[in-house]
Formats: structure tokens, C-alpha cells, sequence
């Protein structure tokens, strides 16, 4: 069973008398394990596919399944249940509460669905760690660089072992030499076994991953494997 299955995904909205179909039958397949860039322009679909995987958003027509569940069918409780448990987010603006420390950024999805305070920090060393951060874990991210806030966001991410890692453009605020440090972390936790999809405009991001899909006004334009030899940052 694919961890992520999409069947002609429509995503059209009201404007008016104005009809927009930001989605035009997106129909993939994603297995668990993967690491997929889904790239194309500013207004091509692709941040509206990623909220519809990210079940921030339902399709107008078609079928979503993650982890054989129908998104479509979900009420709002359960798509934010879904949210928590099984999708860890990276956004390129990092969202990190300015006076909180690290560790406490990062056990913020623990605090909502309940977990005790012994295992929450626990599991935020763990996953700070994870993104070589553990002796920055009391700093603010005032007293971070770019990068490290950007790696307490994928920690955060991580915190739940959701079954998916889903970036939003995340090197977007990041120069280009923390980029590539970036795109390493990625690169070593997909190794580890996480499932990675990646939203980016920039072709030399996507190449980091082993698949890209390219959305092109609403549709699926091409979905190509990315040899080893084409990677960026294959050696490292």
C-alpha cells in the first residue's frame, strides 16, 4: 500500500461568478520511503497540492488517501488529529515562538495531543539531536542563526515520527550556503528511513531528492526519477 495515492484531484475555487481550478486531476502514487520534490512556478498548483497532502485543505473532487485513510471523508477534528500524528511540517518562514526555547519549540506538538511533560522532553532531546542541535536546545531562536532555526523546525517536525516529512520551500529564507547544509540534513534523515516530500520552485533544490513531479497549471506536466549522477550533493 502506497503511503500517499491521489486520484483525479480536483482543487477549484469560487471567486464570483468565476470558476479557478487551481487543480486539474492530479492522479500519483508515493511510496513510504521516498523522497519526492514537487516543484513547478508561482501559481501552478503545487502549494495547493502540498495542502491538500498536508490535509490542510480538502479536494473539490477525487480521492486522497494517506496511509490507506480518505482525506476527503474527514471532519475537521480528524483532519487535524491526522495533521498531528502522522505529518510533520517544515515551513520556509520556520513559525517559531520568539520567546520559547528550542526544546520548547519543539515539544510543542506533544503538549497538543497530551503527551507528559518527562516524555515530551525526552523526545524533543531526541529529535534535536536528530538534527545535530542538542547544545543549542535552551537558546531562542533570537540567538540562533537562520539554519539552526530552520533545523529546530525539522526537529519539531520530527518530534512525533509522523509518516511524513513535508518542507515548504525551506531553504526559501535561507542563503545559499546554509541551503546546502539543509538539503544535507535531508538528505541524511531520508538515509535514516523518513518519507520526504519537498515543495520547492528552485530545480537545483528538487534535484536533492530522487524524484521530482512537476505540476504545471493545475496537472501533473512529469514525474521523473532522478539518477544519482544528476544529484545535487550525492557525494555528501
Amino acid at each position: 500500500m502506497a503511503l500517499i495515492e491521489t486520484d483525479n484531484l480536483w482543487k477549484t475555487y469560487i471567486m464570483g461568478s468565476e470558476h479557478l481550478h487551481a487543480l486539474r486531476g492530479v492522479t500519483m502514487s508515493i511510496e513510504k520511503g521516498e523522497y519526492v520534490a514537487i516543484m513547478g512556478p508561482s501559481g501552478s498548483g503545487k502549494s495547493t497540492l502540498m495542502n491538500l497532502i498536508g490535509c490542510l485543505d480538502t479536494p473539490t473532487k477525487g480521492e486522497y488517501k494517506l496511509n490507506g485513510k480518505t482525506v476527503g471523508n474527514m471532519n475537521d477534528d480528524e483532519l487535524a488529529n491526522i495533521r498531528n500524528r502522522e505529518i510533520g511540517f517544515v515551513f520556509q518562514t520556520f513559525n517559531l515562538l520568539p520567546r520559547a526555547s528550542a526544546l520548547h519549540n519543539v515539544e510543542l506538538p506533544l503538549i497538543y495531543n497530551g503527551t507528559s511533560a518527562s516524555e515530551r522532553r525526552q523526545q524533543a532531546e531526541e529529535a534535536l539531536t536528530k538534527v545535530e542541535l542538542s547544545e543549542r536546545m535552551f537558546h531562542k531562536p533570537s540567538e540562533l542563526s537562520g539554519g539552526q532555526r530552520q533545523r529546530v523546525a525539522v526537529a519539531r517536525a520530527l518530534v512525533n515520527n509522523p509518516s511524513l516529512l513535508l518542507a515548504d520551500e525551506p531553504t526559501g529564507n535561507l542563503d545559499s550556503k546554509t541551503s546546502q547544509e539543509m538539503m544535507k540534513l535531508f538528505n541524511l534523515l531520508h538515509e535514516r528511513g523518513n518519507t520526504i516530500i519537498l515543495v520547492t520552485h528552485e530545480r537545483d533544490i528538487a534535484l536533492h531528492a530522487h524524484r521530482v513531479l512537476s505540476i504545471l497549471d493545475g496537472q501533473l506536466a512529469s514525474d521523473e526519477r532522478v539518477a544519482v549522477g544528476e544529484r545535487n550533493g550525492a557525494s555528501g
